[in-house]
């Protein structure tokens, strides 16, 4: 008979959790464990205090490696690390997250957030006390006359406090233990508590870091940064030239140029209103030099993607590994991974041809080599970002990502066949989308031919219009800076749809399963996806829930059947709204859903692979999108691992993939 064991903990460490991650965090000297609360089955809570001398009890030491016992928490990696990291064995496979079974229902992250959302009554929900009192007890204090000098708030120092905190802690035992009640009727399945449980472990394997290169970049930022701002004072004659609101007064005085900010956009409008001052000969073109070379200092100075480094430093442990770079189903209901920590998901990409000099020249701390071979001091360091991950003594990195996988994925679930030919033959999707598009022959799409420009637009319709989208989606993916105009774009529009009518009918299907769905509560099936209607009366959930080949479902929570902004029926339904970061309802539609679904396969075709790379005994110490990185022994080659992403997937016959990828000393962008 299975027994549950639901745990909370509350630490103290010296590192801050938010800026180092859970695995530095609980690997600091500082770090313990203060309070350990527990509910045994349909027992009531108790709790162990530890901070005030009291022991974990035997049967609870016990029951945590006992394999009939399964174990709970709300981000169970954090109890099962923090508990091995104390001297508490236990192991990861016994374990069960209430955290990810919440995000694979649809509800967001957080105990707070996720027991308002679904529907806790206020005496099982978190206390609101908790972030005042973890600052008290759980982060050290400044010492002081007054505190007796002392770096710790101790349960003595509070007593009345630290009686809330027991309470606190106790309380979030309830309200994890309540949200697994009325979440166990939609249960996580089998497959997918591996993957978490690898990812767990991938995190606390973590990955090598190049302290010289750490050290060597911000010590060369902190010399671009003094260099340019002397340079700018110079050229303003400001006291403080990195000051936005001196630097717009400035322009305006120079200038008349009323600037609303210094962001990225605003210094483009800026510029181009000097060059057009310029052209009508109302500007010096020296003086308009000068707000130039002002302006790309500025944009230098405001380059933040070199504070990765600082991040890098903040979440480096003493083996010189950063642990925790991804969130496992960070993507609410696609189940993609998110990045943390580094945020591995938005890396500047690496186009120098240098890469080894450059490192090198950073390493050895030369800035005056950087700035005289490179020219962009700021550029350069971003572009090295990727590379301060090194893999272990000894090994390799194996880098592997999949080609062109919403595409094909796409095209395999809509039966768009021509679409499916070219990916299991040539493979040169943009040249046969515009040989389709514009009824060329795909044989003269090519370089030094005058047809090689419909590729362009071929590209950018394969990259933006898969999910319904009009000319809207073409600007978005950059359509106007590959030089095309606003009038071609519903031509391109129309012809791509043309072109995939089986993908275009796909967004009506999807939507018309999700209405028929809704309206009848009775289960619409239609290519490989299963639509249904779930719900338990007890507590009063209720989801539509898209299966997908893999068995996976995506859950829409509290779904009803309402009027859009155009005056059609729709699906709402209560999600984390990605702007306003509140728990609100929002609309779909037949091409949004699609994209739901479509990314929600490519991830688990990724995930796919990661167990295939898991059966060869091979570690992988992060991923990105689509891409693996593999901290692989010297006899392990790309082709291996390609051809495992290459390999056919059991519940998708049919779907071809493909793997392309490098070997590297270092993670970079090939």
């Amino acid at each position: 008979m299975k027994h549950h064991l639901y745990i909370d903990i509350e630490t103290r460490s010296s590192a801050d959790i938010s800026k180092t991650g859970l695995y530095r965090y609980a690997q600091d000297t500082e770090f313990a464990i203060l309070l350990l609360a527990y509910k045994w089955d349909e027992e009531p809570v108790g709790i162990v205090d530890l901070a005030a001398g009291e022991n974990v009890p035997d049967w609870i030491r016990e029951e945590l490696v006992h394999p009939d016992t399964v174990k709970h928490a709300y981000n169970a990696a954090f109890e099962w690390y923090c508990l091995n990291q104390a001297g508490y064995e236990t192991l990861l496979s016994q374990w069960k997250c209430t955290m990810v079974h919440g995000l694979y229902c649809g509800y967001t992250a957080g105990l707070d957030a996720t027991g308002k959302a679904i529907g806790l009554p206020r005496d099982k929900q978190k206390l609101k006390t908790g972030k005042a009192l973890i600052k008290y007890f759980c982060v050290p204090c400044k010492p002081t006359k007054a505190n007796g000098n002392r770096t710790w708030n101790l349960p003595k120092h509070a007593p009345e406090k630290w009686a809330l905190f027991r309470e606190y802690c106790m309380q979030d035992v309830t309200a994890e233990y309540e949200i697994s009640k009325r979440l166990e009727q939609f249960p996580v399945p089998e497959g997918e508590e591996e993957l978490w449980q690898m990812d767990v472990r991938m995190n606390a394997f973590g990955v090598r870091v190049d302290p010289e290169l750490i050290a060597g970049a911000l010590y060369i930022n902190d010399m671009s940064v003094e260099h340019l701002t002397q340079e700018a004072k110079q050229l303003t004659g400001l006291p403080n030239p990195n000051s936005i609101p001196q630097l717009k007064q400035w322009f305006y005085d120079h200038y008349r140029i009323q600037a609303d900010s210094l962001d990225k956009e605003s210094i483009g409008k800026i510029e181009d209103e000097l060059s057009l001052a310029v052209m009508e000969g109302e500007i010096h073109p020296e003086e308009a030099g000068t707000g130039l070379q002002v302006l790309d200092i500025r944009r230098k100075l405001g380059k933040t993607s070199v504070s990765k480094y600082t991040a890098m430093v903040k979440a480096e442990c003493e083996d010189r590994r950063i642990r925790g770079l991804t969130q496992f189903y960070g993507a609410n209901r696609t189940g993609r991974w998110a990045g943390r920590l580094v945020q591995m998901q938005n890396l500047p990409r690496n186009y120098l041809r240098t890469l080894d000099g450059a490192r090198n020249l950073v390493k050895a701390k030369n800035f005056d080599g950087i700035r005289l071979i490179y020219g962009n001091v700021p550029d350069t360091l971003s572009q090295l970002i990727r590379t301060a991950f090194v893999p272990s003594d000894g090994n390799k990195f194996v880098v592997a990502d999949f080609s062109a996988i919403e595409a094909r994925v796409i095209a395999w679930l809509a039966g768009e066949q021509w679409v499916n030919e070219v990916f299991a033959t040539h493979g040169r999707i943009y040249e046969a989308t515009a040989s389709q598009m514009f009824h060329v022959p795909i044989e003269k799409i090519v370089k030094g031919n005058p047809e090689y420009s419909l590729r362009q637009k071929g590209k950018v319709a394969t990259l933006a219009l898969g999910y319904q989208g009009g000319p809207n989606a073409l600007i978005n993916m950059g359509a106007l800076d590959m030089g095309l105009t606003e009038e071609e774009l519903p031509d391109i529009v129309q012809r791509w749809r043309n072109a995939n009518p089986r993908i275009r009918d796909l967004w009506y299907a999807v939507e018309e399963a999700s209405l028929a769905t809704m309206m009848t509560a009775q289960p619409t099936a239609i290519h490989g996806l299963i639509f249904s209607l779930e719900g338990d009366l007890v507590y009063g959930q209720s989801f539509l829930t898209v299966q997908l080949p893999s068995g996976r479902k995506l859950f829409y929570t509290k779904p009803f059947l309402q009027e859009n902004q155009f005056g059609k029926a729709a699906v709402h339904y209560y999600t984390m709204g990605q702007q306003t970061k509140k728990w609100e309802v929002t609309s779909t539609y037949g091409g949004k859903m699609t994209e739901n679904i479509v990314q929600a396969i490519a991830r688990d075709c990724l995930a796919e692979t990661l167990r295939r790379i898991a059966a060869k005994g091979l570690q992988v110490v992060f991923h990105v999108h689509d891409e693996v990185i593999i901290d692989a022994p010297m006899e392990v080659s790309v082709e291996d691992v390609c051809g495992l992403m290459a390999e056919p997937i059991s519940w998708a016959p049919g779907l071809v993939l493909k793997g392309a990828g490098f070997e590297s000393g270092y993670y970079m962008k090939d």
